[in-house]
């Protein structure tokens, strides 16, 4: 979802690598970047200097032979040929965790992540049974969705394991607080929801040899908003609760801390960042719940937030966000939702509720 940067957002003043290239942003640490077939085309990923121990990982691209290939050749160029000691994934999205099983056997390195964000990726990766499918085809099928999207967005079963063909069997167990040694420094887990359930990022506390550096996966963005999404196996949950909440965590760490994210370029301005994002989905809540003054589907608040043309991939994050502010607004008491006929659901603005009903 776009969100314009706050004016306090500072760049990184350096050139952005070509897909498959590098950069250091700071001493022993690593830009690189990934090229993804989307309408979002990269990723970036991180690569920490552990000196004799080898090198840490930061989140790894998809797992198709162009991001295979790209890493054969990073393994000999920006490392150096050295070892790879673990790979690190900051949550469990294809774009992320899709290489980490390839490298990790590739490399020898140990594997590291949130419990939760492991145990999300090796169930989709296994693929899906016929209750989920069920449920899968009711969740978007009570969304309103016309029927050429629906059949669209239900022939995308299997899409994620199209993009995370493994997921490594044994794990290093990361939660917030702990502490990660990479080389004579030390990095600590930092947690958060709201984009998916269990996300990490890395902080590296500023002192002599080089600043204060945040790797926020997909947390917090320079340029869009993180998809906050709600997914059929879930589907009344309050993913946007539990962001909100994670925004308000940044304000822990120090201002002028370097941000380096996994999309757009790195920069500076943390806390008017957050700050930013937490206006911009308030500004959507407010918009949504005006929509819902006359009754509406989860499609068509979709389309109204959404108004420009959406491929199936697009479709199924936009349709997810809505939802997840809908289920907001139902959470807050500002919203209902009824079902409307045996396979659709319309959600109403609750004054606009009691106002029809004392009619």
């Amino acid at each position: 979802m776009p969100s314009p940067p706050d004016d306090a957002t500072d760049y990184l003043p350096c050139t952005t690598p070509d897909p498959g290239r590098w950069r250091e942003v700071a001493p022993g640490v690593l830009w690189i970047r990934l090229s993804l077939p989307f309408q979002l085309d990269h990723i970036n990923v991180w690569a920490l200097d552990g000196g004799a121990a080898g090198w840490t990982l930061v989140d790894c691209g998809l797992g198709d032979p162009r991001t295979r290939a790209a890493w054969e050749l990073l393994l000999h160029d920006a490392l150096g040929g050295r070892p790879v000691e673990r790979v690190v994934v900051t949550h469990f999205h294809p774009d992320h965790i899709g290489a980490a099983g390839w490298l990790v056997e590739r490399t020898g390195a140990s594997f590291a992540a949130s419990l939760t964000e492991w145990l999300f990726a090796r169930t989709l990766s296994a693929g899906s049974d016929a209750a989920t499918d069920a449920a899968v085809e009711r969740f978007y099928r009570r969304s309103g969705l016309e029927p050429e999207s629906l059949a669209a967005v239900l022939g995308r079963k299997g899409a994620y394991g199209r993009g995370v063909p493994s997921v490594p069997a044994t794990l290093t167990r990361l939660r917030a607080g702990d502490r990660l040694p990479v080389g004579d420094r030390l990095w600590t887990v930092v947690g958060g929801s709201g984009h998916t359930a269990e996300p990490v990022s890395l902080h590296r506390q500023a002192d002599a040899a080089g600043p204060g550096l945040l790797i926020s996966g997909d947390q917090i963005l320079p340029r869009i908003s993180p998809n906050i999404s709600v997914w059929p196996t879930e589907p009344d949950a309050d993913p946007l609760a539990d962001y909100l909440a994670s925004l308000a965590g940044w304000s822990a760490l120090p201002a002028e801390t370097l941000v380096l994210p996994s999309h757009g370029r790195p920069f500076r301005g943390l806390h008017a960042r957050a700050g930013e994002l937490a206006r911009h989905h308030a500004e959507r809540l407010a918009e949504i719940e005006a929509l819902c003054a006359t009754p509406q589907t989860a499609a068509a608040v979709t389309r109204a937030l959404f108004p420009r043309p959406l491929d199936t991939h697009q479709t199924v994050f936009a349709l997810g966000e809505a939802v997840a502010h809908l289920n907001h607004l139902i959470a807050k008491g500002r919203l209902e939702r009824r079902a409307a006929g045996p396979d659709v659901d319309l959600y109403r603005r609750v004054d606009a509720a009691a106002t029809v009903t004392a009619r």
